[in-house]
C-alpha cells in the first residue's frame, strides 16, 4: 500500500533568486559573537600572556568584519530573509577572515583551527547541500593555504614551537573530517525538520477542512433559526391581505403566490434544522460497523472487493472523529489502490481495547521502508513500478490517528499470502462514545 507523493514538481529557485531560511539579523549577530570572542582572544594573547604577534594585521582584519556589519546594519532590514546567495557570500567572507587570523598566527598549529566548522555548520543548517558544499570546498582551499602560508606560531618568552608535519597534516584531516561530518549532521537534523513542518502543517489543513464543514451545518441551523421570524411575518401578512381581496382581483394571484412561496421557505429552513440535528447526532456516535461502511463507501466498486468483518463483547458504538473518518479512508484508499482483488477490513474490540486492522492482497510494503513509515515524504518504488513506500498522505492519517490516542503497527502478511497488513488500535475509553 502506498500514498503518492503529493509535492508538487515545480523547478527549484536558483542560487540568485532563492531566499535562504536564516535572516540578516541572525548572519549579523553571529558575527558581532565572532568579533568579540576574536577580539578579546587576540588582547588577552598578546598584553596578557605578553606574546608577540603581529596585532595591527589582526585588528585590521577584525575590524573589516566589523566594517560589514555596519554596512548591513545600514543598507539591510534586520528582519528580512538573506537572498541565498547573500547568506553563501557572508558566511564565505567569515571563513576567509577566519583563514587570514590563523595565517597571522600560526596556521593549522594555532587550536582555533577548528572554528572553520561553524560557518560550515551554519550554512548546512540554512542552504542547500549545493551551497554548503560550494562553501566547504572554499574551506578547504583556506585549510590547505594556510598550512603553507602563515607565520610562526606566537610562544612566550620568544621561543619558537613547531609541531611536526605529520602531525599538522594531522590536524588538517581532523578539521576536514569535521567539516564533512558536522556538515551532513546538520543538513539532515535541518532537511527533517522542515520536512516535518510541511507535513504537519498539511495535517492540520486537512483538519481545518474537516472542521469547516462541520461549522457549515451550525451555520446553516443559525440561518434557519434566524430568519424563520421575518418569513413567518411575510406570511401572516400575505394572508391576510389575500383575505381582504376578492378572487377575481388580479393581485390575490400574485398574493397566492407569495403565501405558497413563503411556506416553501418556511419548510426549507425547518428541513436544514432537522438535518442538522440529525448531522449532529451522527457526528457524536455510531455503531462501529456503520462507521466502517462510511469509510469505505467512497473506494467500492475501484477494482478490489472491500469486506468487513465487525466481532467483539457485545454492542460497540464510537464516536464518529473526523480524524479517524479521514484517516482509515485514506489507509483503506492506499490498499484498494495496490490489491490485486480483495481488501479486508478487520474489526475486534474487548473490554480494554479496539483493533481496526486493513489487510490487502497486493505487493506488501517493500523491506527497505517498513522501518521507516510514516516519516513525511517517503516514497520509494522498484524498477517494476510495484509500491515501495509511503508517501506525506500516510504521514497525515498516522499523525490524525495517534492524536485520537491509536497507535499504529505496520508489516506484511505472513508468506505465502501477498500484501500489506496496517492495525490501529485504540484504548476502548479514547474511541467509544460516551453512554446517553
Amino acid at each position: 500500500m502506498a500514498v503518492s507523493d503529493t509535492r508538487s514538481q515545480t523547478p527549484l529557485p536558483t542560487l540568485w533568486t532563492a531566499q535562504s531560511r536564516v535572516r540578516v539579523r541572525t548572519l549579523i549577530l553571529l558575527r558581532w559573537l565572532a568579533i568579540f570572542g576574536q577580539t578579546v582572544s587576540v588582547l588577552f594573547v598578546r598584553y596578557g600572556l605578553d606574546v608577540d604577534f603581529p596585532i595591527g594585521w589582526a585588528l585590521a582584519a577584525i575590524a573589516v568584519s566589523v566594517a560589514l556589519n555596519l554596512g548591513l546594519i545600514a543598507t539591510r532590514r534586520a528582519q528580512e530573509l538573506a537572498l541565498e546567495w547573500e547568506a553563501a557570500a557572508q558566511l564565505a567572507y567569515d571563513v576567509i577572515q577566519l583563514a587570514v587570523l590563523l595565517a597571522l598566527t600560526g596556521g593549522l598549529q594555532n587550536p582555533f583551527v577548528f572554528l572553520f566548522v561553524a560557518p560550515v555548520a551554519v550554512s548546512a543548517t540554512v542552504l542547500r547541500p549545493a551551497v554548503t558544499a560550494m562553501l566547504a570546498a572554499i574551506t578547504f582551499v583556506c585549510v590547505g593555504a594556510i598550512s603553507v602560508l602563515r607565520l610562526p606560531l606566537p610562544w612566550p618568552d620568544d621561543a619558537t614551537f613547531s609541531l611536526p608535519p605529520l602531525y599538522q597534516m594531522g590536524i588538517a584531516a581532523a578539521v576536514l573530517v569535521g567539516l564533512g561530518f558536522t556538515s551532513v549532521y546538520a543538513w539532515r537534523v535541518a532537511a527533517e525538520e522542515e520536512r516535518l513542518n510541511i507535513a504537519l502543517a498539511a495535517a492540520q489543513a486537512v483538519l481545518a477542512r474537516e472542521q469547516t464543514l462541520s461549522a457549515l451545518g451550525g451555520l446553516a441551523a443559525a440561518a434557519a433559526h434566524e430568519l424563520g421570524t421575518p418569513l413567518a411575518t411575510i406570511h401572516l401578512v400575505a394572508k391576510e391581505m389575500a383575505r381582504g381581496i376578492p378572487a377575481d382581483d388580479p393581485r390575490f394571484e400574485d398574493l397566492q403566490l407569495l403565501v405558497t412561496q413563503s411556506e416553501r421557505c418556511r419548510a426549507i429552513l425547518a428541513q436544514l434544522s432537522a438535518n442538522r440535528e440529525q448531522s449532529d447526532i451522527m457526528l457524536q456516535r455510531a455503531p462501529i460497523r456503520v462507521m466502517l461502511e462510511e469509510v469505505i463507501a467512497p473506494h467500492e466498486g475501484l477494482g478490489a472487493d472491500i469486506i468487513i468483518d465487525a466481532q467483539g463483547d457485545g454492542p460497540l458504538e464510537v464516536r464518529r472523529m473526523p480524524e479517524i473518518i479521514h484517516s482509515l479512508g485514506g489507509i483503506v484508499e492506499n490498499a484498494v489502490g495496490f490489491a490485486n482483488t480483495r481488501v479486508d477490513i478487520e474489526a475486534r474490540w474487548d473490554a480494554n481495547q479496539v483493533a481496526i486492522t486493513v489487510r490487502d492482497d497486493g505487493p506488501g510494503f517493500a523491506p527497505g521502508v517498513l522501518n521507516r513509515l510514516g516519516e513525511p515524504y517517503l516514497t520509494e518504488r522498484d524498477r517494476e513500478g510495484v509500491a515501495g513506500g509511503l508517501g506525506l498522505g500516510f504521514f497525515i492519517s498516522k499523525t490524525l490517528l495517534e492524536r485520537t490516542g491509536a497507535k499504529l503497527e505496520m508489516r506484511n502478511r505472513r508468506p505465502p499470502n501477498p500484501g500489506a497488513v496496517v492495525k490501529v488500535t485504540w484504548p476502548r475509553p479514547s474511541i467509544e462514545a460516551p453512554a446517553l
